[in-house]
């Protein structure tokens, strides 16, 4: 077998493994926890709306759109504009959810159930690319933002969310690290890896927006304030993340799985304030436009 060959089947597998962790227990995980995350991740979803409102955008594309929030959000807006904003995402259940949300809300968003490193978008037919935390798991980034940059029109602007580095944001691996040395499995987190610090690395993002064709490219650091009921902090550190996916897999037994969780909720102190969790998130605004033909 030649390194051709191989770089082909590692990537092959990557994709499998994006494909199945979304359209497994992390995605019904999310689809479960719906509310809570929507809450948590509200002064996002209002940033890109805001982006969108001053850019008069009228075609929108929601990147990684999940169960939808920022895309109805954003679907709401345009509505009686002629606008629309449609939202993609790899993960079924999350894509069912987001329809259903739409229909019961009767907002006139759409959604695709497709990986949008590959998906055949019509070409030149956004005019602006938004997502909220959803361009961190390509397994091929420079081909993703090389197909959304096919999609989009020239002159359309891509705004991205996405998260710094993990000692920039403690909280988002507060319960991995706390639960390692009972866990010795845990599974490490590789830098630049399709996942949640991916594009952690603004030199890297830089790159990967030039190479796929973007110019203009402004890479902000964004802190936002979030918070969360404490009464709901042991159910999203039990079902997201890393630890959520091990403890959902059943890889300890009751007595480690209860010792696990009182040592990670214990790991959480720092962060609660009588009845409610607070901390810092800090991620990038990303930035860019399609060059105009």
């Amino acid at each position: 077998m030649d390194i051709t060959q191989q770089q082909q089947q590692q990537q092959q597998q990557k994709e499998t493994e994006q494909a199945a962790l979304w359209n497994g227990r992390a995605g019904h995980a999310w689809v479960d926890a719906q509310e809570l995350l929507d809450a948590i991740l509200q002064p996002f979803e209002d940033r890109l709306v805001d982006e969108v409102r001053a850019g008069s955008a009228h075609q929108v594309l929601d990147v990684g759109c999940g169960t939808g929030a920022t895309t109805l959000a954003v679907a709401r807006l345009l509505a009686g504009t002629q606008g629309s904003c449609i939202g993609v995402d790899i993960s079924q259940p999350m894509t069912a959810a987001a329809r259903a949300r739409a229909q019961q809300e009767g907002v006139p968003a759409s959604f695709i159930c497709a990986d949008a490193q590959r998906h055949a978008f019509e070409p030149a037919s956004f005019d602006m690319i938004i997502s909220r935390f959803g361009v961190m798991f390509f397994d091929s980034p420079v081909r993703a933002f090389a197909n959304l940059r096919h999609a989009a029109r020239g002159g359309a602007a891509l705004r991205a969310l996405a998260w710094r580095s993990p000692a920039e944001n403690p909280f988002m691996t507060t319960a991995e690290r706390a639960a390692a040395p009972l866990l010795p499995n845990m599974p490490a987190r590789q830098p630049d890896a399709p996942g949640q610090f991916a594009l952690a690395d603004p030199r890297r993002v830089r790159s990967i927006l030039e190479e796929s064709g973007w110019t203009g490219i402004d890479i902000q650091p964004v802190d936002v304030d979030c918070t969360m009921p404490e009464k709901d902090l042991r159910g999203y550190f039990t079902r997201l993340g890393p630890l959520g996916l091990m403890l959902q897999e059943q890889v300890a037994d009751e007595r480690t799985r209860a010792q696990v969780i009182d040592t990670v909720r214990a790991a959480f102190d720092p962060y609660v304030h009588g009845s409610e969790v607070r901390f810092t998130a800090a991620c990038w605004m990303i930035g860019a436009q399609a060059a105009s033909a």
